[in-house]
C-alpha cells in the first residue's frame, strides 16, 4: 500500500498561497504571489525532481489541479521527469465544485475521508499531495498524511492561506531529513510521531 505525503513550500510564518507566481492564487485579495521564486536553485530542483520520482499518483484540490493543469500538459519534453510523471500518472482532484476534468488519467474524489484509503491500496510507493491547501487541512485534521515534505523560504508574508490551521490535531512530528539549499530555504522532512506530549520545567 501507498504512502501519502505532501509537498508544500512554506514562508517563515507558515504561509503556502501561491508561491509560484503572481497571479497562481489571488484569492482573499492575496498580492504577494511568486514569493519562491527569487529563492529557487539548483538545491531544490534536485530535491524536486527525487519526490517526484517516487510518485505513483498525485491527490490534489481543484485549485492546484487547475494550476498544474494549464500548464504541465504544454510540457512536452520527455527527459522532463515532473512533466512526464504529472502528465501521465492518475490525478485525483477533490472538488465540490467541479466534476469534469480534461487532462488525461483525472478521476473525481468527492469524498476524500472515505476515498483515500481505497486509493492507497492501490499503488506500491507514494500518493503525493503538492500545494492543496484546502485539501491539505482537511489531510491535517484527520491525521491521514504519512509523511510532510516542507520547503521553508526565508520570507515572512503576513497573510495569506496557511498549512496547519485552527483545525489541526495537537501531534508531535518526528524529523527525519533536513538540507538548506544555497539560497538559505530549509527542506525537512517530517512523519508523525504520536499525540502532542507536554511537560513543564
Amino acid at each position: 500500500m501507498a504512502e501519502l505525503t505532501i509537498t508544500t513550500f512554506l514562508s517563515l510564518d507558515g504561509v503556502m498561497q501561491a508561491p509560484g507566481g503572481p497571479r497562481e492564487d489571488e484569492s482573499g485579495n492575496f498580492s504577494h504571489g511568486g514569493w519562491i521564486v527569487p529563492h529557487v536553485d539548483e538545491d531544490m530542483g534536485k530535491v524536486i525532481n527525487e519526490l517526484f520520482a517516487k510518485a505513483d499518483a498525485f491527490l490534489l484540490g481543484r485549485t492546484t489541479y487547475d494550476i498544474f493543469s494549464a500548464y504541465w500538459p504544454k510540457v512536452t519534453d520527455p527527459k522532463d521527469l515532473i512533466a512526464a510523471k504529472l502528465n501521465s500518472l492518475p490525478k485525483y482532484v477533490a472538488s465540490r465544485t467541479r466534476s469534469d476534468f480534461t487532462w488525461q488519467n483525472t478521476t473525481l474524489v468527492r469524498d476524500v475521508l472515505k476515498e483515500v484509503a481505497d486509493i492507497k491500496k492501490r499503488f506500491a510507493s507514494e500518493v503525493q499531495v503538492h500545494g492543496s491547501s484546502g485539501l491539505a487541512q482537511t489531510l491535517i485534521e484527520n491525521n491521514l498524511i504519512d509523511e510532510y515534505r516542507l520547503m521553508i523560504f526565508p520570507v515572512v508574508i503576513g497573510s495569506g492561506k496557511r498549512l496547519f490551521g485552527s483545525g489541526a490535531v495537537p501531534r508531535t512530528l518526528r524529523l527525519t531529513r533536513s538540507s538548506v539549499t544555497s539560497t538559505g530555504a530549509i527542506i525537512n522532512f517530517y512523519r508523525s510521531a504520536g499525540p502532542l506530549k507536554t511537560g513543564s520545567f
